[in-house]
């Protein structure tokens, strides 16, 4: 049985997407879950929290192994073999990272080009398209992982188009503030028309052709990153957007005209909130670690070391709504 692919996903940057998939993926491990982290942005911004850059320099001056993202499904593009399995990066105990690879965005043109070739049954389209998928089944099957967490880029182009086709659930984090509520008005009607346009190529596959992904996408649900209160934007600006977002969302992403919620807090479709943790977040960006991790030793005393409870509490609650959503595990 194939391991369920999340993607983190939202057109927008800055929203939290690299951040909860990191200590999500963390969360997981803890739980007892064998979970592969990958990295599907081509600004590589999972892989480096993960990784000091002497360890990233290491690993991508090894140009002849497949170990990342981008050099598993180098012979594809290139015409020179077919898609492998990435070297996953053993992170901890339960926890793998799919190396990222800046050398992502020279795939963006064949994707594009793959798209309308598909509607002509070119096997080769359906394998370019595919090869993200194949990519993280094989590199989830080789790390035993029972969940796959994915990170993606903030854009709508054809690389994002591919990786989405390969989730089976979409989880969108936004702030409370208009560009999120504009992004999720884009986000929702281009998800849908992949799912349709994917549905109908999938049917044009020709017979014998390598497996490909059913492009469900669905959305689980959105998280909602709350920003720390500065003077110059009270309580109430704050309120103002995040009391849209449900509405929003149930109209533009899940196409439900006229639904409603009182707050986020009681829409089903909030997954949970992520405070915004001032000064414990740099922290652990220095110490290379999710922030529930922190210690004395970190820089992490007095206050601080409330925050990291109450991190680690509200990361364990997420994780633990996202999972329950679908029936993850029984």
């Amino acid at each position: 049985m194939s391991a369920p692919i999340i993607a983190f996903f939202n057109n927008k940057g800055g929203v939290g997407k690299t951040s909860a998939v990191y200590h999500l993926a963390w969360m997981y491990a803890e739980l007892g879950h064998t979970v592969l982290a990958a990295d599907l942005d081509p600004q590589a911004n999972l892989t480096a929290a993960f990784l000091d850059e002497d360890s990233l320099e290491s690993l991508w001056d090894d140009r002849d192994r497949p170990n990342t993202i981008y050099r598993a499904i180098r012979p594809l593009i290139r015409g020179t073999g077919d898609v492998t399995a990435s070297e996953t990066l053993a992170v901890a105990d339960g926890l793998s990272l799919l190396v990222g690879d800046l050398d992502l965005s020279l795939m963006e043109d064949d994707l594009s080009d793959a798209w309308p070739g598909a509607m002509d049954g070119r096997e080769r389209a359906f394998r370019v398209l595919a090869s993200f998928w194949t990519v993280l089944q094989r590199s989830a099957a080789d790390a035993a992982a029972s969940l796959v967490l994915v990170d993606l880029g903030p854009n709508l182009g054809a690389l994002n188009r591919a990786a989405l086709i390969a989730a089976d659930h979409i989880v969108v984090p936004l702030c409370a503030d208009v560009f999120s509520l504009r992004g999720l008005s884009n986000l929702g009607p281009r998800l849908r028309e992949w799912r349709e346009q994917w549905s109908d190529r999938r049917s044009r596959c020709p017979t014998g052709a390598p497996e490909i992904p059913e492009g469900t996408m669905q959305p689980l649900g959105y998280v909602v990153l709350q920003h720390s209160i500065r003077l110059d934007r009270p309580a109430r600006a704050y309120e103002r957007w995040v009391d849209r977002i449900p509405t929003v969302y149930a109209e533009a992403v899940l196409n439900q005209p006229g639904a409603s919620a009182d707050s986020f807090a009681s829409d089903p479709n909030c997954l949970g909130l992520l405070k915004h943790y001032r000064s414990l977040m740099p922290m652990a960006h220095e110490a290379r670690k999710p922030i529930f991790h922190l210690r004395p030793a970190d820089g992490a005393i007095g206050a601080h070391m409330q925050g990291v409870l109450a991190a680690r509490q509200d990361f364990e609650i997420l994780a633990r709504s996202i999972a329950e959503r679908r029936g993850l595990w029984s």
